[in-house]
């Protein structure tokens, strides 16, 4: 008798190559997501396309418009900023500390979240445009981590805006273990108290970060735009 294999893993294979297929272009943006079309394609039944759709859609690379579900279309022209928005909002919480000698980086809030950061290195991740969640979790804890919940509840709204195109970032392998370095700096100069320091070292991460991501979301709808315009 052949194994079945189980709901959750179909689901998942499914999600995984879906996201690929919309973020590297192969899905044409005017595409509708039919999901009899999409089984069809991935060799599976609707049910774990219908669930691969909901995970998509609650990532922010599928939208519901008119018609049904389609591949989010990123808005190039709004990244910057948004991008200056994010930069605005995580630099305050270095700075609130630097000006307020009362102050500093609650190490019960970013100790856990460095320790985290410590093993990913260890572990040496692959490329994975789903490591974009660990990434908003480290920026949140350190900016919760200053001392002001509003900061950090604002960031996770920005996060949720601009994490469809921020997936582009990890993608490589110099791009992951640049981020996974970074993010170990900062909190540890941030621990130390070496705030000037963490603060340039932020900026430059983000920075970086921005510049990556907008490059590759434009060569993404580069490609999404020339599979449109070829028929089968």
């Amino acid at each position: 008798m052949a194994r079945r294999e189980p709901a959750g893993s179909l689901s998942d294979h499914v999600y995984l190559s879906l996201r690929t297929d919309l973020m590297s272009g192969r899905i044409p943006p005017g595409q509708r997501l039919g999901e009899e079309r999409l089984a069809d394609t991935y060799g599976v039944s609707r049910t774990p396309v219908r669930e691969a759709l909901a995970r998509l859609l609650a990532d922010g690379l599928v939208q519901r418009d008119v018609g049904g579900l389609f591949p989010y279309r990123p808005r190039i022209d709004e990244l910057a900023g948004l991008y200056e928005l994010r930069i605005t909002l995580e630099l305050q919480g270095i700075a609130r500390v630097r000006a307020d000698e009362s102050l500093s980086h609650d190490p019960d809030v970013l100790g856990p979240e460095l320790e985290r950061w410590y093993a990913l290195r260890k572990e040496n991740p692959e490329p994975d445009a789903g490591f974009v969640a660990l990434d908003e979790q480290f920026h949140t804890v350190l900016l919760r981590s200053a001392g002001n919940r509003a900061l950090s509840d604002a960031l996770v709204s920005v996060n949720a805006k601009v994490r469809p195109v921020r997936m582009f970032d990890y993608l490589t392998p110099d791009r992951m273990s640049a981020t996974i370095d970074e993010h170990i700096a900062v909190a540890e100069f941030a621990l130390d108290g070496k705030l000037d320091t963490a603060y340039d070292t932020l900026l430059a991460h983000i920075s970086e970060s921005r510049e990556v991501v907008i490059e590759r979301a434009e060569q993404a709808l580069s490609l999404a735009r020339m599979a449109w315009a070829i028929r089968d």
